[in-house]
């Protein structure tokens, strides 16, 4: 009898065959930079596919070329990570930032709009605003709390609806917890579609990883993931990752090829091993995050609290949480009662939690999102979106939660 096995299940073995690499139980690290063809025509063969020369075949198997084209770790690494978002391929790369730019070259040309949502992580941010202006690509953000129509009127008055390229959002939104309507965005992206161009919607889902949403079952073309966080789960690599339909992914694996910012062998190792236990991790650090939102809700030194699992059923949000969202994560952030002294007293007295920036990770992390990973975006963004200088984001951990608690307790009370 045939069995369709859960993804958590095929994480240690799904596209590996022991007797590969002389019955090794684990993918072994394939740590080369070249692989020998069988005979020259096998080597025309694989170029000719590769380069986008002509189509494979429909039974023909893309041999292994060279590692910046393609390498067992990272083939095998993509194959599992497809089984979480039911995507048909993946592409990985060094960094969840090289994933991201590689997309945005990819889908936007000089004289192109994009249309964004906000916040965004710091790094694209910069990208979009110090990298891809400079390329004559302009761009359009909106926000949580736009409609539909407010950012079809926002495309329309640009001047430049025939140019927008991509729709590309971040949702939640980092690091404020917003949630931004995917399907409304899928149809914005097809409203301004034409039979010669298709804008595809792309999803930074890094903050509810691959177990929390599935954003290619609510229209959109492309999910990102900065995979050092919880995919990789261990803060010891650093790395990205994009999916979607064959399509697409095709031409985002062909410029990652003459970028050159595809993960090495060591990387994809590292994320295979990390997939083992992803479903485990995010399982704990969601139900160690509720508690701490709890508490943290309830305390008089904290005057908000930015956490999915809080949202209240009359908030607009929580319609676009519950149809889009399986759990409310492990990322929370909160205003304390004060500004910037308060926030740097409360993180300077923790003694368990980090403070550090990332997230995802075994270990529980603290930062300051207005001074720090946000630095960077204007102080009119960030006023206008909640980032003020009394917000502080914590990336919860797997650790027992009541010393959690304890920490960030005795931090608020050594706390100006």
């Amino acid at each position: 009898m045939e069995r369709q096995f859960k993804p958590e299940s095929l994480m240690m073995s799904f596209g590996y065959k022991p007797e590969w690499s002389e019955g090794a139980l684990k993918c072994p690290i394939f740590q080369t930079s070249t692989f020998v063809f069988k005979s020259a025509e096998d080597g025309k063969a694989f170029f000719e596919v590769a380069y986008g020369l002509r189509e494979k075949g429909k039974t023909e198997k893309l041999g292994l070329i060279y590692s910046r084209i393609n390498n067992p770790d990272l083939e095998i690494l993509e194959n599992r990570l497809t089984l979480w978002d039911r995507a048909d391929d993946c592409a990985v790369f060094e960094s969840g930032l090289a994933a991201i730019t590689t997309v945005l070259m990819e889908f936007l040309s000089p004289g192109d709009l994009l249309l964004y949502s906000s916040p965004l992580y710091g790094g694209t941010d910069h990208f979009i605003h110090q990298v891809l202006s400079r390329l004559g690509i302009t761009s359009i953000a909106f926000h949580a709390g736009h409609s539909e129509k407010d950012i079809e009127s926002m495309v329309e008055k640009s001047g430049k609806k025939d140019k927008l390229g991509l729709v590309y959002i971040e949702t939640p939104a980092n690091p404020t917890n917003s949630l931004i309507d995917m399907e409304l965005c899928a149809r914005i992206a097809a409203k301004f579609s034409t039979p010669a161009r298709k804008i595809p919607l792309a999803v930074d889902n890094t903050y509810m990883g691959p177990l929390w949403q599935h954003p290619l079952e609510h229209g959109a073309d492309l999910v990102l993931y900065s995979a050092t966080k919880y995919i990789g789960g261990h803060s010891d690599v650093i790395a990205g990752a994009c999916l979607g339909s064959f399509e697409l992914m095709k031409r985002i694996k062909t410029l990652r090829t003459f970028l050159g910012n595809m993960a090495g062998p060591w990387t994809g190792w590292l994320l295979m091993r990390s997939l083992e236990t992803l479903k485990v991790r995010m399982e704990t650090q969601s139900k160690n995050a509720m508690k701490v939102a709890d508490f943290l809700s309830k305390h008089p030194k904290v005057e908000k609290v930015y956490y999915l699992g809080l949202i209240k059923e009359n908030d607009p949000q929580h319609e676009i949480y519950k149809r889009q969202c399986l759990n409310a994560g492990a990322m929370v952030s909160f205003d304390i009662k004060g500004g910037e002294a308060e926030a740097f007293d409360f993180l300077n007295h923790l003694r368990l939690i980090k403070l550090a920036v990332s997230l995802g990770s075994t270990e529980s992390l603290a930062e300051h999102p207005a001074t720090m990973t946000h630095c960077d975006v204007s102080k009119e963004d960030r006023d206008r979106l909640a980032i003020s200088e009394k917000l502080i984001r914590l990336s919860i951990g797997v650790e027992y939660p009541d010393d959690i608690i304890w920490d960030i307790q005795q931090a608020l009370e050594g706390s100006a």
